[in-house]
């Protein structure tokens, strides 16, 4: 058998459906665009759906990817066994309504087994099938020719995940031979659990719609167009050609093993099995953290950066198992760019940057660790001074919170000579899981195919890029209900015209709006938006107000105003990429964007909040190449034309054989299909309105140009002269010092009102502290002060500290719609086992609130101010009980 590094595996693959006319899609970002289901990309086809749905329609309906994914669900097994992982990579080849299992299975059998490609042997192979699925059975005995002993039927094999397409599927298997049998012959068969028949393609053949309320796949209705999914795991391929005992011995993940071995300098792979786990955790996880910042995300507390916040930690303190106690992770972000770089060389290319998140991130758990560990010996000392159990919800919030996986917990439990209670922590587990769930769209992952658009052939040329108005655009079709109509008189509808001046939604810019006119002059309709059809015809949605009938000539006119605003917001955009870029780093890149007639939104990736200095560059850089009147044009060539003059692509968009680069003088060029102004200068001013965060490492500019800076620009100065008035300043340039004397004459009488209030306090002091109460052992005071702060109450205790008449001083401050409580404990009381935050736990409730404190002094918080009384009531009973 060949023997093939994995970047031979992987080109192997994509040549071989290249060859049988299918487009290479290009690996797309782990972060999902537009898709609210997906928390990653956790497969071949998730970046694909929109073409299964039927919702785009593509350039050609044969697509063969190698694309990156993420699953998390289950990351305690990593390491642990031969295959988990939770960055893999997955090649398939997808027939979009094109070819079916008659081709398909074929083309599969000569991949694996000719000479030419893969050649494995093929006694070897085994498949599985779906039992009702007669015809795939057919192709594979008849026309392939395999061996009716290397077929089995699978009632399992049937793919459904929810609403939308859905079918059988066939599953191809690798005997790796009778040195892998580790299972008893009831398992030892293709598709069983056991090493010895390795899964190595699973073909889907998706040929039914489930429907909304079917339950039984007997009952799905076939689709109108049938598709081919297929998935082959690029680590477990690669581990058969390099004759691996599991996917970690493999060119994907020993030069990172060995790289931790030169860490460690302690243990070396191969040697301890427990030691092993280690290393096959810290190579997963650096590959999945090092490609997850590289496609934008960071980490963070929620979302995506949870988990890469999780893996990340989970790694470091497998390195401590490996005797690694310095920062070693980012050290391994150049040689997942080292392996990867043959497909994808971007991740070297931005390695520094990666290293650097990595590295800040790892400085940070140094620290939480230190604390973690803090927490952990007193969650120990506490466990031993109760029962010998730590509760599960503490050892699932030293996982959540300080990055502890369960083992280790356990481990420092075990050595302790406790246990810990794991139906709490799995109880505690599923809990977050639900919430996490329920936070997510309830979006179904695919949705149905819609066979009127995905079948309308109906041609429709877009010539907005040079017109605003089209004189005589002939009505192809209308749309009502999913229906075609010939006539409407009034209402809602959607219309396609064989030629349009509407821009429709696309990129983040917002569609043109305008009028349709018959050729009487008369306006028929409004367009209040326009969309994109799966076949790319611009959708018209409008609002009739006469009569429109198919094939008849209607001229469609933009709205100019309308169309020259968000053109200009749009150039302007383009302009602050280029901007942030620039000031920022090549890693600012962007996460979004609209852009409306009002104004622009940018998203864009960045670790931590853009400084008002670094603001005012930008909107200083933006403002320079504005006055300088840059010219705007644009090209239609092909893409690596386009390359070579320096344009920027937007990495998840879809580009076809030709595309569109916009410049702005030599500020900027992008790939580009939106509408622009025609010079810099047209956009008169650019403003940043606000600057904020929108998720894990996603920052937020929202910005005007034009007329939107003039009203932003009256606005505020509207606000000013509000406040001039206010603070009786003459004129607004005296506001800022009127407004320093106001904050000086507040700060002073704040200065005496707090003067009072000590004053007050002492006197009061001095009257309560005389007021001393007995229960059962102990000498307390209870009282409550007129005061408006805990500072004054915190004063009070210091006072009482400086004589200690009692052995308890209890304080209560009714602040209207809440109440303040404070606890002090005198030293010899303390020896004896007071503890004041023990006490303001007890009475905390009194006042509807809860607390806590040191053993000296301790304090809480309430809303409900009628119960004071009953707070000390209950101090006196619980002293005298104690």
């Amino acid at each position: 058998m060949k023997k093939l590094s994995s970047a031979e595996v992987r080109s192997m693959f994509l040549r071989f459906f290249e060859s049988k006319g299918h487009s290479i899609e290009p690996s797309q970002p782990l972060i999902p665009k537009d898709d609210p289901t997906l928390l990653w990309i956790n497969s071949g086809v998730a970046t694909l759906k929109k073409y299964f749905d039927g919702s785009v329609i593509p350039d050609n309906h044969r697509i063969t990817n190698a694309q990156k994914s993420i699953r998390t669900n289950d990351i305690e097994n990593v390491g642990h066994t031969a295959r988990h992982h939770t960055l893999f990579e997955m090649m398939g080849n997808f027939s979009i309504g094109d070819y079916f299992k008659p081709e398909v299975i074929p083309w599969a059998w000569e991949l694996l087994t000719s000479p030419e490609w893969f050649g494995l042997d093929a006694d070897k192979l085994f498949v599985t099938v779906y039992p009702n699925d007669t015809e795939a059975k057919k192709i594979w005995l008849e026309k392939v020719g395999i061996s009716p002993d290397h077929l089995y039927e699978e009632p399992d094999n049937f793919w459904d995940i929810g609403e939308g397409p859905s079918g059988p599927d066939t599953e191809i298997f690798y005997d790796r031979g009778s040195d892998f049998d580790n299972a008893d012959e009831a398992e030892n068969y293709p598709g069983g659990e056991n090493e010895r028949y390795l899964e190595i393609w699973n073909i889907v053949f998706s040929q039914y719609n489930h429907l909304p309320g079917l339950t039984n796949n007997a009952d799905y209705p076939e689709l109108p167009h049938k598709n081919i999914d297929t998935g082959m795991g690029l680590e477990r391929v690669v581990s058969i050609f390099q004759h691996a005992e599991t996917n970690f011995e493999t060119d994907l993940f020993l030069p990172l093993i060995e790289k931790t071995e030169s860490l460690s300098n302690q243990y070396h792979y191969g040697e301890d099995a427990e030691k092993d786990v280690s290393f096959k955790v810290i190579a997963d996880h650096a590959r999945a953290v090092t490609f997850a910042i590289g496609d934008g995300a960071l980490p963070s507390n929620e979302g995506r950066g949870y988990i890469i916040r999780r893996l990340l930690r989970r790694a470091v303190l497998h390195g401590r198992k490996l005797g690694i106690s310095t920062n070693f992770l980012s050290q391994l972000v150049p040689v997942v760019g080292t392996i990867m770089k043959d497909y994808y060389p971007e991740v070297l290319g931005n390695a520094e940057y990666i290293a650097s998140i990595v590295d800040a991130e790892e400085v940070r758990f140094g620290k939480t660790l230190a604390d973690g560990l803090s927490l952990l010996d007193k969650v120990i000392e506490s466990a031993k001074a109760k029962d010998g159990v730590i509760d599960g919800a503490v050892a699932f919030k030293m996982y959540d919170t300080y990055g502890f996986p369960f083992e280790l917990t356990d481990e420092s439990a075990l050595d302790a000579g406790l246990t810990i209670d794991r139906d709490g922590f799995d109880i505690a587990m599923q809990e977050q899981k639900d919430r996490a769930r329920a936070a997510r769209s309830n979006q179904t992952s695919m949705g149905v195919q819609n066979e009127l658009l995905t079948d309308l052939k109906t041609t429709s040329k877009y010539v907005g890029w040079s017109r605003e108005q089209v004189e005589e655009a002939v009505l192809e079709n209308l749309i009502a209900a999913d229906h075609l109509i010939e006539a409407i008189e009034h209402g809602s509808i959607q219309a396609i015209f064989d030629e349009t001046p509407f821009y429709a939604e696309m990129g983040g810019q917002v569609a043109d709006r305008g009028t349709v006119t018959n050729l009487a002059g008369e306006v028929v309709a409004t367009v209040s938006d326009v969309q994109t059809a799966p076949n790319g015809q611009h959708i018209h949605t409008l609002e009739v107000t006469g009569p429109l009938q198919v094939g008849a000539k209607y001229q469609l006119s933009v709205d100019h105003a309308y169309h020259v605003a968000v053109s200009k917001n749009h150039t302007a955009t383009h302009m602050l990429d280029q901007a942030l870029r620039n000031i920022l780093g090549e890693h600012a890149t962007q996460a979004g964007s609209l852009v409306t007639a009002d104004e622009l939104r940018y998203d864009f990736t960045y670790n931590g909040a853009v400084s008002n200095e670094k603001l005012q560059e930008i909107e200083t850089l933006i403002n320079q190449k504005i006055l300088e009147n840059l010219p705007i044009s644009w090209v239609e060539t092909d893409i690596e034309s386009a390359k070579k003059l320096g344009a920027v692509a937007v990495f998840t968009e879809k580009y076809g054989d030709l595309v569109r680069v916009v410049s702005i003088g030599d500020f900027n060029a992008e790939f580009d299909g939106g509408t622009h102004a025609n010079s810099t200068a047209e956009l008169g001013m650019f403003k940043i309105i606000s600057e904020s965060g929108t998720g894990a490492g996603i920052r937020r500019i929202v910005a005007v140009t034009g007329q939107g800076v003039m009203n932003y620009v009256k606005e505020h100065d509207t606000i000013l002269q509000q406040v001039a008035n206010q603070v009786k300043a003459p004129t607004v340039n005296e506001v800022n010092d009127k407004v320093l004397a106001l904050q000086n004459s507040l700060k002073e009488a704040q200065r005496q009102v707090t003067s009072l209030e000590k004053r007050l306090a002492n006197q009061a002091a001095e009257n309560a502290f005389s007021a001393v109460e007995t229960a059962g052992n102990w000498t307390f005071i209870a009282t409550e002060m007129a005061v408006e702060s805990m500072d004054v109450l915190r004063e009070t205790a210091d006072n009482w500290k400086q004589t200690i008449p009692s052995d308890i001083l209890i304080l209560a401050a009714n602040l209207g719609d809440k109440v303040n409580l404070l606890v002090a404990v005198a030293p010899d009381a303390i020896k004896q086992g007071l503890k004041a935050g023990d006490l303001i736990k007890a009475i905390a409730p009194m006042i509807g609130g809860g607390g806590g404190g040191r053993p000296d002094m301790a304090q809480a918080g309430g809303k409900n101010p009628a119960g004071i009384n009953d707070a000390f009531v209950a101090a006196k009973n619980w002293l005298t009980n104690k």
